[in-house]
């Protein structure tokens, strides 16, 4: 069974009416409630924990992390991004969702500014596949059609994804490369736009699919681990 650890800072939704009217009980339940609906052994952690609620335990008991932040990226501690990162790279899957572009996390695996284009006016968005044999979009239409959004717009300061599987249409014209894969040492990374702490979005079933589908894709698959450094040959040499 895949364990899949979804971690939420976890302040919208206490400070704000709109979020907490949203996600009364944090964004992170919602994933997590229907990520184990879907068979996955979840946990959830937050921002406010100790140790943001990613210990060492934790992350070694954890196939696929998932990550929501917006307010306080700076208030998560270098050491645990550390932590993390080394956990990518040794395997782990992560999924970074919406506001999560500007997360310590994501922008130390990206190596970029992460920057993009941003307007919060009730757009309606066409999240359109672009990979349409990618096992990220098994089970969804052609396009997803989101009522109300908030606009991230190109240019998204990213390296070129590995696979672009989802590129959005704003109601307001703009575009944007909303789901893109990555591999960072052993693990796979996917970054997934929709999901505003305002909108449910969470709610909407081809999201909750597509975070499932993520999440399948993002769970490490075992193999040989690769060995580094000097060796003796493998054959006698002359």
């Amino acid at each position: 069974m895949v364990t899949v650890t979804v971690w939420n800072e976890f302040r919208h939704e206490r400070e704000n009416d709109d979020a907490r009217e949203q996600y009364p009980d944090g964004i992170h339940e919602v994933i997590a409630g229907f990520l184990d609906e879907r068979g996955f052994d979840t946990r959830t952690a937050t921002l406010d924990e100790p140790e943001h609620g990613l210990t060492e335990e934790v992350l070694d008991d954890t196939d696929v992390l998932t990550w929501w932040g917006h307010i306080a990226h700076d208030e998560v501690d270098d050491e645990v991004v550390d932590r993390v990162q080394e956990r990518v790279l040794d395997g782990m899957g992560l999924l970074a969702l919406h506001s999560a572009h500007y997360s310590k996390v994501f922008k130390r695996l990206m190596g970029t500014s992460c920057s993009l284009k941003w307007r919060e006016d009730e757009e309606r968005e066409r999240l359109w596949v672009v990979e349409p044999g990618h096992p990220i979009t098994e089970g969804v239409d052609e396009y997803i059609e989101l009522p109300e959004s908030e606009m991230y717009g190109e240019r998204f300061d990213v390296p070129a994804p590995d696979t672009l599987v989802f590129t959005s249409w704003f109601e307001g014209g703009e575009v944007f490369r909303s789901g893109c894969c990555f591999r960072r040492g052993a693990g796979k990374v996917f970054y997934f736009r929709p999901g505003h702490e305002t909108y449910p979005v969470y709610y909407e079933p081809e999201i909750q699919q597509v975070l499932a589908n993520a999440v399948e894709w993002a769970a490490p698959t075992g193999g040989p681990d690769p060995e580094f450094g000097e060796r003796d040959p493998l054959e006698p040499l002359d």
